[in-house]
């Protein structure tokens, strides 16, 4: 079987057998692309879902703010900000009293060229453009404490606005369920104070917050409180083809108008199997996604649902920058044993922000053995990180049929990665925790 997996910017041709008992390449529903979606936005901010008009919100308001999603999300910002900000300035809102606030959560800064390549070069040269740096404790507003007495810290500009606009897609997350609507303000504009609870060690081994799940998710809840907290006047969402182009345009209140999207997507991506499988091959859905290790875990969690107990996940990753950030390898450095590691987070003898990268991948690691394909991170740290690499796919998966027999394994290919949501039928988890 001639396959190509999403992989890097070019993807990744590979030659694999067709066994017994192969699956089958599964992938996403496919929806209709939207003809003309400039024309449909423009229709949604007249007539959203459970909101006035945007015209309507906006008017008498003297200053906006727009939460946009950083580089690592394929926005399609070009065809989604224009008829935003045309609305507003038709409503009187001045371009210099807009704000356009990049919602890096915990990630880097976007900047210069790589500003220009996520908002477009007459947004930039036209309005204001600021990042959100989640440590600037100057920067944070306290609107109160959630949950056991959380603190909530939010970015200052965003509440400072007349209008909140929160921008942004909906696809499937691994803590959220699915992205979009709340996850502009947590944790995309929220103080590191506060993500350190999102973040935390036992939100992250809770058994609901997964892939899919809205119901009974705490990280769903806790983010829909904050955003109560802070007010959002008005969202804009998209669901996109696995081409990055639009099939979806989900506007008006950010509850009402987010879950209807969600809706929308779980008829496409949500695939649930007769039973277990031996092996998955799968991949981070490809650039922007698969930049690095830091990313890459989201592969891992979206296929154990499909895995039965020592089932292995075989991930294809380009990782062309590397680990992930400085704090992303210090935490993957500190590991000694994968038991060892997660016992030292649940009893708290340390907190650095990106720990859950490693937690969620040694949560993984506990149940499914993680092997990967890359070319993008030396193999000797990959092995101090406890994955098997493998050379290839090709002989990645020839090693998998000898180890669990090429007539008996039950095994599938997930070009897209978590772009599609496993379930395996009367299973009542949803993976690994």
């Amino acid at each position: 079987m001639k396959i190509k997996l999403k992989y890097g910017f070019r993807g990744l041709n590979v030659n694999l057998p067709e066994t017994p008992g192969f699956v089958g390449v599964l992938e996403p529903e496919k929806a209709p692309v939207l003809r003309n979606p400039r024309a449909s936005i423009g229709k949604m901010l007249r007539e959203p879902i459970g909101s006035l008009p945007l015209s309507e919100i906006a008017a008498g308001r003297k200053t906006a703010c727009i939460v946009v999603s950083d580089i690592t999300r394929p926005v399609p910002n070009a065809t989604l900000l224009p008829p935003i900000l045309k609305v507003l300035e038709e409503a009187g809102i001045a371009r210099e009293k807009v704000l356009l606030l990049i919602a890096t959560g915990t990630h880097r800064p976007n900047e210069g060229a790589e500003a220009v390549h996520l908002l477009g070069e007459e947004i930039v040269r036209d309005y204001r453009v600021v990042n959100h740096f989640c440590k600037r404790e100057a920067d944070m507003a306290f609107v109160g404490k959630i949950g056991d007495g959380v603190p909530v810290y939010v970015n200052r500009q965003y509440l400072d606005a007349d209008l909140k606009i929160l921008t942004g897609f909906i696809e499937p997350h691994m803590w959220a369920g699915f992205s979009g609507g709340r996850k502009a303000i947590l944790p995309g504009i929220s103080s590191i104070e506060t993500v350190k609870y999102m973040h935390g060690p036992e939100m992250v081994a809770h058994g609901k917050v997964a892939y899919g799940v809205l119901e009974g998710n705490p990280f769903h809840e806790a983010a829909l409180e904050i955003m109560n907290r802070t007010g959002a006047d008005f969202m804009v969402n998209v669901t996109l083809s696995l081409s990055k182009k639009i099939t979806g345009i989900f506007a008006g209140h950010p509850v009402e108008a987010h879950r209807r999207g969600c809706e929308f997507l779980a008829a496409q991506c949500i695939r649930t199997l007769d039973e277990p499988l031996d092996f998955i091959v799968t991949t981070n859905a490809g650039a922007p996604a698969d930049c690095n290790l830091y990313q890459t875990v989201k592969s891992m969690v979206a296929a154990t649902p499909g895995l039965k107990t020592g089932g292995i996940v075989l991930t294809a990753s380009a990782c062309y920058e590397g680990v992930g950030n400085p704090e992303c390898e210090e935490v993957f450095n500190m590991v000694d044993t994968p038991a060892r590691f997660l016992q030292r987070l649940m009893d708290k003898e340390f907190f650095i922000p990106d720990q859950w990268c490693a937690q969620e991948v040694y949560q993984v690691m506990r149940r499914n053995p993680t092997w990967i394909y890359t070319d993008g991170v030396p193999r000797e740290k990959l092995e101090r990180y406890h994955f098997r690499c493998v050379e290839s796919v090709e002989k990645g998966v020839a090693e998998l049929l000898a180890r669990f027999g090429e007539k008996r394994a039950r095994w599938a290919v997930v070009p897209d990665g978590p772009m599609l949501i496993l379930r395996t039928r009367g299973s009542a988890t949803y993976g690994h925790k």
